[in-house]
């Protein structure tokens, strides 16, 4: 492909991501995949140039561009290499009209930016959610130490016990150890997250919104499989991924349970009044992990936070449910919006008299609310908010 064909692709790929994020389709990891499949005559320097033109696109305009063409230009107003490409030679974009507007640029759309700053968040924290993240790994302690552990490559040692950073699009997945189970691909905001929770071994504890397993696996690591573990969750293809990943990390996973949206307590009984420790980490706008995703910032609207906030809120209730006396609860989410930290923090101490708020032992972050706040700029990891709730 040549420079300017490159282009070209990211401003088709961009149009995608664009009618994506309207219509909370494909993220855009798999709709540049899926492109690329379909343009086998494309070569991985080509991939890559492409790849980079379409996130470079993507995190320069907060409000939804009105189109690829428009995202693109606004790339070309702040590079003149890129602007001389619009020359409408063969495989090309076509020359700027006398006119023609480039996207606007920003952080994120207006409502969406004010309420970052409501949020407490100031202009560097907010571009810091922008940047290009790193690759971290948990070390599977279950298998292997990292001081010990032989990779094709020497990471960074991380703050967290078993953690190693390297450089963003190092292919971890190819390599032996990856497929031995003997490391997972973790931020180090996780595993702190995961280092600070109140367990101890003999412990029953239930990961609530397990996903495909990920602090579930660092549990069962952290404590050597000596606690009773529980992954629950609604997604029954995420959840489905769990029992390979957990053979493979010799992790020991007691119960799977899938959860059927607003009635997770049918599958949920035998646990009842039981638990003594529920990890939530709740579906949220991800606000946190824009630097992996940065498109996800055009899919969120009010109504959407809206949304998530009520199923943050119903998703507590139900944990309130499985927890023992004096039992405890970790709320956590990827967001850096004080209406999916704090707020909900607030709302579930209001709703359940005698429950308390409780410090956790984290050495990154800072207190927010009632909990406590990551971000990328000030702790190198993603954005994420934690708060520990103790039961009568």
């Amino acid at each position: 492909m040549t420079p300017a064909a490159r282009v070209q692709a990211a401003i088709e790929l961009v149009d995608q991501i664009i009618a994506a994020a309207r219509a909370k389709g494909a993220p855009a990891d798999r709709l540049i995949a899926d492109y690329f499949r379909a343009r086998r005559y494309a070569g991985s320097k080509d991939r890559r140039a492409v790849r980079d033109l379409v996130y470079r696109a993507v995190r320069l305009c907060g409000p939804v561009p009105a189109s690829g063409r428009a995202a693109m230009l606004a790339v070309a107003g702040q590079d003149e290499a890129i602007a001389a490409l619009f020359d409408g030679s063969t495989h090309a974009p076509a020359p700027r009209a006398e006119g023609e507007t480039a996207a606007d640029t920003g952080l994120a759309p207006k409502w969406l930016a004010a309420a970052l700053r409501a949020s407490g968040l100031g202009g560097r924290e907010i571009a810091a959610l922008l940047d290009r993240a790193p690759l971290d790994i948990r070390v599977n302690a279950l298998k292997a130490d990292r001081a010990r552990l032989d990779l094709p490559e020497a990471g960074e040692s991380l703050p967290s016990a078993q953690g190693l950073r390297f450089p963003t699009g190092t292919p971890v997945e190819q390599w032996t150890a990856q497929g031995e189970g003997l490391l997972e691909v973790q931020d180090l905001g996780s595993q702190l997250i995961v280092e600070a929770l109140p367990v101890a071994p003999g412990d029953t504890i239930i990961d609530l919104c397990a996903g495909g397993g990920g602090k579930t696996l660092a549990l069962a690591a952290r404590l050597r499989n000596a606690a009773s573990l529980v992954a629950a969750d609604t997604d029954k293809r995420r959840l489905g991924n769990l029992a390979p990943r957990a053979a493979r990390a010799g992790a020991a996973i007691d119960h799977t349970v899938l959860l059927d949206p607003g009635r997770e307590m049918h599958a949920l009984t035998p646990w009842q009044g039981k638990a003594d420790h529920v990890l939530v980490d709740a579906p949220c706008s991800g606000s946190g992990t824009w630097r992996r995703s940065p498109e996800a910032r055009w899919r969120l609207d009010k109504g959407e936070l809206a949304r998530l906030t009520a199923l943050q809120d119903h998703v507590l209730d139900v944990a309130a449910q499985l927890v023992r006396p004096a039992g405890s609860i970790a709320f956590v989410t990827c967001s850096v919006l004080d209406a999916e930290g704090p707020d909900r923090i607030a709302a579930f101490l209001a709703r359940h008299p005698g429950w308390r708020a409780e410090p956790l032992a984290l050495p990154v972050g800072r207190a927010r609310g009632a909990g406590i706040r990551l971000d990328p700029l000030h702790d190198g990891t993603d954005g994420f908010f934690v708060a520990a709730l103790r039961s009568p």
